[in-house]
This record gives C-alpha cells, sequence and structure tokens, in this order.
C-alpha cells in the first residue's frame, strides 16, 4: 500500500496536537478584582479516522493510484470551575443541560438555596 495514508493520519493528528493543549483542559486561571481567582476545567474529546485504497492501473497511468482520506474532530465540554477564594478551594459544576424547563428547575434548587444562605448569612454578619 502507498505511504500516502500514513502520511495523512500523522498530518490530522498534528492538526489535533496544534488545537489542543493543556490549556484546552485546565483553563487560564482568572482573577477577580476581589481577589477570587476562577479555573475553568473542561473534557476533550478527540476523534480521527481515515482510510484508503491503492488501485490497479488500467489504463496507463501513475504506478499505483491511490484513492482515500483522513479527518478528524475535537469536542471541548465545559465540565466545572475551580473557585480559590482566602485559600479554600470550591468546585462549581457546570450541569448539562436539562431535558426540559421544569428540570432545568429541579436542577437549580440547591445552588440557588446556598445562594440564598449565603447572601442571608452576609447581611446577617453586617448587622
Amino acid at each position: 500500500m502507498s505511504q500516502k495514508l500514513p502520511n495523512m493520519l500523522e498530518t490530522t493528528i498534528q492538526k489535533i496536537r496544534e488545537m489542543v493543549d493543556v490549556n484546552s483542559v485546565i483553563g487560564e486561571p482568572i482573577t477577580t478584582p476581589d481577589g477570587v481567582t476562577i479555573i475553568p476545567v473542561s473534557k476533550v474529546s478527540v476523534g480521527f479516522a481515515g482510510g484508503g485504497s491503492d488501485f490497479a492501473n488500467k489504463k496507463g497511468g501513475p504506478e499505483n493510484p491511490f484513492g482515500g482520506g483522513a479527518g478528524g474532530g475535537v469536542k471541548v465540554t465545559p465540565i466545572c470551575f475551580l473557585v480559590v477564594k482566602d485559600g479554600n478551594v470550591r468546585m462549581m459544576s457546570v450541569p448539562e443541560p436539562a431535558s426540559s424547563t421544569a428540570d432545568r428547575i429541579v436542577e437549580m434548587v440547591p445552588d440557588t438555596l446556598e445562594k440564598i444562605s449565603s447572601f442571608l448569612d452576609a447581611k446577617k454578619a453586617e448587622k
């Protein structure tokens, strides 16, 4: 078989390497003015495929005509954020989209209750 297929696959893999680096998984830290650091964390899925074939030369063209192709894809999915504040690290998950509005509301209840509780604690501490 021709050496063209391995070369096509190598080129595809090299292009994927150029697109995806460690910053695709652990993102650049973001620091807010009040000293909170947010670090995005993602999941990277990679896939590639290729195939080809040498054909018999029947009409006097190139010795071994080759036909083939290769391709690849990358999917980056955010999964959480690490929030660093005053030496404490907290993970905030990024939920997968729910199938309906009611499901989304149910998924938001624990986080909403935590935010309300934190707000009330802060107000109580101010008094």
